[in-house]
């Protein structure tokens, strides 16, 4: 999927939700835990809940990693059934790599060929070489860790050169040297607010993974005013508050109505800015 064709669909889902398919295996409802898959049937469910509402599934590879076996077989399932069922759906594996070498080539391997990610979270402080092998997959996105959303990334994000440039604008400028806004986007945390003014200031037509609106308490309307552009530019991540909105037997239908929440208010903010 191309950059116009993602805007295309935002166009028409009327939206720019990723879903994130954090999937805990201790906090989905108990009683899928009897299924012989508990996390591929609850990630199946909120997928068939939500797929007409959002246009993009991000799920975090850690949660599956984390069980060992069963929870990597299930995101191999879950990405599979995606691939098959919903096509249109843009599929970002949210691993954040970042190593060097023949490492980072099996990184990439395993992404998109293996699992067959749209995109791939990648961690830039090693360097180029770090991050070029996620490049040479033609059709496939990198999406670099510029700004984030945790608390401690004014620890380094925000540290200035002598000559009073961020260390987040550094990363922004020189990655950009390495692809071209087709291929590479950058996730920037929506607790950021105004800091998307300067992000578009080096990235004014890049596509922006947007973690930390919901749970971790960004506002989606700055996001939008600050960091649209005119080809809606945003993919906006909501994990927490949409997948585990309930956790009872209607766990899918509470979260298609926290989603359509979502979906309403951005179809708001695309009219506000001539984008439909």
């Amino acid at each position: 999927m191309n950059k116009q064709q993602l805007f295309e669909n935002i166009q028409r889902k009327k939206s720019f939700l990723c879903v994130g398919l954090d999937t805990d295996i201790q906090k989905i409802p108990q009683h899928l835990l009897s299924d012989e898959d508990p996390i591929f049937a609850f990630n199946k469910a909120i997928i068939d809940a939500t797929a007409d509402l959002c246009v993009a599934y991000k799920p975090n590879a850690a949660f599956y990693e984390s069980i060992g076996i069963k929870g990597i077989a299930a995101l191999e399932k879950t990405i599979a059934y995606i691939r098959e069922n919903y096509p249109d759906q843009f599929i970002i594996l949210d691993a954040k790599r970042g190593d060097i070498g023949n490492t980072s080539e099996m990184y990439a391997q395993s992404a998109f060929e293996h699992l067959q990610a749209s995109a791939v979270t990648v961690a830039p402080y090693m360097g180029e070489d770090s991050v070029k092998p996620f490049l040479t997959y033609e059709g496939k996105w990198v999406i670099v860790l510029a700004l984030t959303s945790n608390k401690g990334s004014h620890d380094f994000q925000l540290m200035e050169d002598v000559n009073g440039e961020r260390l987040f604008e550094k990363v922004l400028k020189t990655t950009q040297n390495w692809a071209t806004e087709d291929q590479l986007m950058f996730v920037v945390g929506a607790t950021q607010g105004k800091m998307f003014t300067d992000i578009r200031k080096l990235a004014p037509n890049h596509f922006l993974l947007v973690p930390g609106v919901g749970a971790q308490g960004g506002s989606l309307q700055d996001v939008a005013e600050y960091g649209m552009n005119r080809t809606c530019g945003l993919l906006v991540n909501s994990s927490r508050q949409i997948i585990f909105a309930s956790k009872g037997e209607n766990f899918a239908e509470a979260a298609k109505a926290e989603a359509w929440k979502v979906q309403q208010e951005m179809e708001v903010l695309l009219k506000e800015k001539g984008l439909l």
